[in-house]
């Protein structure tokens, strides 16, 4: 005869009360405790489930309902709480430590005695009772050892741990939970998960980012000046559009500048009606620019397009354009190297231009710093390939706009010479099939004081592992230019090839007047140096002048990580070829940029040498700043410009409160030149409860939610007046992000969100108090729009199990196969895996109808069908449910019965 059911690992407590009651075998001679008439009882045994927070502990432990309590197996709780403890039962004696190495403990049945530290008591009567399986410890005498309580659930067959600290096993739970969060292994379809969906207003109030500052400088010849200077941007919606505008003023408070747009921007292509645009702006824009022709500005006017939001203009290269207040710098990442950096400028943008792509998925991440510790991240994917070339669709974009000038004018408008004035842009482009497009573009601007007309054609093959563009244009007035280029990846190498041919003095502003050719190559590759990947890159390109002073140059560069620190060196060498054919000019430069963190301070810095004319160090700059505290930070400059003979130095404090934050700063030159300045920077909005909400977190530029997590008592997906909110919930933004625990009133705002991308919302099961109450869905899905505070409501509902035992058809039990949990829509929402016989359970899963399927990879393995037959339904007066013997049809046979029934 076997052992005793009760002595197997608990699975599930109505089960495990059944057989306590009708099925448990114990000797007949009953074992009396002292000094109690207690005798040990068949009704009397448990079977008791631990619980420490939201995390369950082991698998269960036995124990007893006495006349003064509940009892828990001695031995049971060593192994459920993995405590370093020695049960000796000849010597009748525990030796160990609980819980922490210097709570040593020390039990003596012969003596009587407990000895915890240099602590030692005497046995209380009744504190330990001696049953078949071994010493049932009195669950209050237990909790004193471990300094804990426990609490006795007998309805739930639970004992539940608290503590004041994290335990030792909570801990190693929680460490795994981080570890699932930073790698995910369950990837969403967002498109199929519940979305939220918050239309256009006539009105909706702006959030508004406020930064204002005022500082004193003094110089040796102009003596001290005091300047005010303050930046307000803002963004809401207005007659069923998004707008945005910022202003700005000069260093006395005048405004100086003003931008507005209005815009609405879909990635699923539903604006405009039949156009089905993307994208469409009127007021202060940006325009697109073409292979040989026009080049991307910004000015009042007005675009549309109906391309993808994150497709470049030209198949080889992108822009990046977005806002940068005053006191910011941007850097721009690709494939995580270090490319480009800018800081901020007097008209509030940052501009990386005409960035080169590469063949394959380019990773591209836009850091914005500000002046109060602030860090934005923007990321952009762009795929150059065979499959970034749409089939059957057509994409185009048309523009009209002033370069250089605001919708509204107010005083000197930063215009650029070249490109000034009234300019339209329109063109289409085609895919043919998977591996051909075709495309057309007109545009008709001034360029260096002249009106220009551009006509364009392209076509695009993808042959192998290379897409390949050919394209003409024509200035219609005068000349023409031809282009070839190309993208491939060979192995581990991405090469990029053009060629441009100008002919009868075609200009445009893409590239340098008076060109006859332009010749370029690039090759990028990642050295693999002890599991390390370093990026190399080299560039070429030779520039034959029509009056010829030609050009090579010649740019190198390499990425490496040292310590959490992303260094970038370049090396440019440049050559120029007079009329006689001499070597007129000679240039060898280089260039270190570095970014990342030292310990508990993060780094960025630039430094440009000479290396051959005037060698040496041309200018560096170096910043490094660190946190004082969880709300402050240190911030520290060092700067010095070699030609000018001239050191800077300046440092900052900042302090963040809820509301707002401010920052202090001075610096000093070597020249003698001095500055101190103070900053405010906040922002304000809508507030969805009422009012308005301040924060120290930009509101109008990035995408915001309120998230109200709530008890659905029946289960309806809908928040009814009187269900209660639950507080203390961590939440989730995406598959990384993060979100702050929810207050009292079950409310918390996520900010910082990526505008139009969408996201999941969704609530960290691991952070809820009672492991019986689950959310009710895996979140919502929101498309965050700049400054509009979106509202989602998550339901928490009561859990329950679900548990049986899968077998094959015929019988044979099995084990170690992965089981999905599907809801009434299709999606699984849980996995567990079989055990060795057969017995599955799923724990935690809130109340609803669900159906069991095998997992694809596991049911080609052992050969049987997915499907697997009965569904459970969990309520309150079901909360668990016991599927019983789960057969799997063997695919084979099933198969076999297929093609039987098909030859009848």
């Amino acid at each position: 005869m076997g052992p005793p059911n009760f002595l197997k690992p608990l699975r599930k407590t109505f089960a495990a009360l059944a057989l306590a009651a009708g099925a448990i075998m114990v000797p007949a001679s009953p074992v009396y405790a002292a000094q109690s008439s207690w005798q040990i009882n068949d009704d009397d045994s448990l079977l008791l489930d631990v619980r420490a927070g939201q995390w369950r502990v082991g698998d269960g432990v036995r124990g007893y309902q006495t006349d003064t309590g509940i009892c828990a197996d001695f031995a049971d709780i060593i192994i459920a709480l993995d405590l370093p403890v020695r049960l000796d039962k000849k010597s009748r004696r525990a030796t160990g430590w609980l819980l922490e190495e210097s709570r040593t403990f020390v039990l003596d049945r012969d003596q009587n005695i407990v000895q915890i530290m240099n602590k030692t008591t005497k046995l209380a009567d009744n504190a330990i009772r001696d049953t078949p399986a071994g010493w049932c410890v009195d669950v209050k005498t237990l909790a004193g050892w471990l300094d804990v309580e426990i609490i006795s659930d007998l309805s739930n067959s639970l004992l539940i741990i608290k503590a004041d600290r994290k335990l030792p096993f909570e801990l190693a739970e929680e460490r795994k939970a981080r570890v699932g969060k930073l790698n995910p292994t369950q990837v969403y379809n967002l498109s199929a998960l519940p979305q939220i969906k918050d239309p256009y207003h006539l009105f909706r109030a702006p959030s508004v980012d406020v930064v204002a500052s005022a500082g004193m400088q003094r110089q040796k010849l102009r003596g001290a000046t005091f300047d005010t200077h303050a930046e307000i941007y803002a963004s809401g919606e207005l007659l069923g559009a998004s707008f945005d505008a910022r202003i700005s003023t000069n260093n006395h408070l005048v405004p100086q500048n003003v931008r507005l747009r209005a815009y609405r921007s879909d990635p699923q292509a539903k604006l405009l009606g039949p156009l089905h645009a993307t994208h469409f702006a009127i007021g202060d824009v940006s325009t697109a620019s073409s292979g040989l022709g026009g080049q991307s500005t910004a000015g009042r006017g007005a675009f549309v397009t109906n391309r993808p939001l994150q497709r470049p203009e030209n198949f080889d290269r992108t822009t990046f354009r977005g806002e940068l207040p005053s006191g910011w710098d941007a850097e721009l990442y690709r494939n995580k190297q270090l490319i480009a950096y800018v800081q901020s400028r007097g008209d509030g943008r940052y501009e990386f231009i005409d960035v080169p792509l590469r063949f394959g998925q380019n990773s591209f991440e836009v850091v914005l710093y500000g002046p109060q510790g602030q860090i934005r991240r923007e990321t952009r994917m762009i795929p150059v390939g065979a499959d970034s070339i749409p089939p059957r669709e057509t994409y185009y974009w048309a523009g009209v706009q002033d370069s250089g000038r605001d919708l509204i004018m107010l005083g000197h408008q930063n215009q650029t010479p070249d490109t000034a004035g009234w300019r339209g842009v329109i063109g289409f482009e085609r895919g043919i099939n998977a591996r051909t497009s075709i495309g057309a573009t007109y545009s008709n601007g001034l360029y260096r004081g002249q009106r220009r007309q551009y006509l364009e054609a392209s076509v695009r093959r993808a042959l192998g592992p290379a897409l390949v563009e050919f394209a003409a244009a024509s200035n219609l007035a005068s000349g023409y230019a031809m282009r070839t280029q190309a993208l491939a990846q060979f192995g581990e190498t991405m090469f990029g090839a053009e060629a441009v041919f100008f002919q009868n003095g075609y200009q445009s502003e893409r590239f340098d007047t008076g060109l006859q050719r332009y010749l370029a190559l690039s090759a990028d590759h990642n050295l693999k140096i002890a599991g390390t990947n370093i990026p190399l890159h080299i560039e070429a390109l030779h520039k034959k002048r029509t009056d010829g002073n030609d050009l090579l140059e010649v740019n190198s560069g390499i990425s490496f990580n040292i310590r959490n620190i992303t260094a970038s060196t370049e090396i440019y060498w440049e050559k120029r070829f007079g009329q006689s054919g001499q070597d007129n000019t000679d240039v060898l430069n280089s260039q270190l940029r570095l970014s990342g963190r030292i310990g508990r301070v993060r780094l960025r810095g630039e430094m440009k040498f000479a290396l051959r004319q005037n060698a040496g160090l041309r200018e560096s700059k170096l910043t490094a700043e660190w946190r004082a505290s969880q709300n402050a930070e240190w911030r520290a400059e060092f700067g010095y410009d070699a030609p000018g003979k001239r050191g800077r130095i300046a440092g900052g404090y900042t302090q963040r409160f809820d509301k707002f934050a401010v920052t202090g700063s001075a610096e000093a030159t070597s020249d003698g030149a001095v500055a101190a300045g103070v900053s405010l920077a906040l922002s304000f909005g809508p507030d969805p409860r009422g009012g308005i909400r301040v924060a120290s977190e930009k509101l109008a530029s990035m995408g915001q939610a309120m998230v109200i997590v709530y008890q659905d008592e029946n289960a309806d997906g809908v928040r009814q007046p009187g269900e209660q909110f639950e507080k203390a919930v961590e939440l989730t933004a995406g598959l990384n992000g993060r979100g702050p625990p929810t207050d009292d009133k079950g409310t918390s705002f996520i900010d910082g969100l990526t505008p139009y991308q969408p996201i999941l919302i969704g609530i960290d099961a691991s952070s809820l108090p009672d492991p019986f109450v689950q959310p009710a869905n895996s979140g919502m899905v929101i498309t965050p729009r700049p400054g509009i505070p979106l509202v989602v409501e998550l339901p928490l509902v009561a859990a329950g199990e679900i548990s049986g035992t899968l077998q094959r058809q015929g019988g044979q039990t099995l084990s170690g196969v992965d089981i999905e949990l599907l809801d009434k829509k299709g999606r699984t929402v849980k996995t567990t895996r079989s055990e060795y016989d057969g017995y599955f359970l799923f724990e935690s899963v809130p109340y609803g109808q669900y159906s069991l399927r095998i997992a694809v990879l596991a049911a080609n393995v052992i050969g049987v069908n997915q499907a697997l037959t009965g569904q459970a339904i969990l309520a309150c007066a079901t909360p668990t449910h016991d599927l019983g013997i789960v057969i799997a049809q063997d695919a084979g046979r099933i198969a076999q019965a297929d093609e039987s029934n098909g030859g009848k």
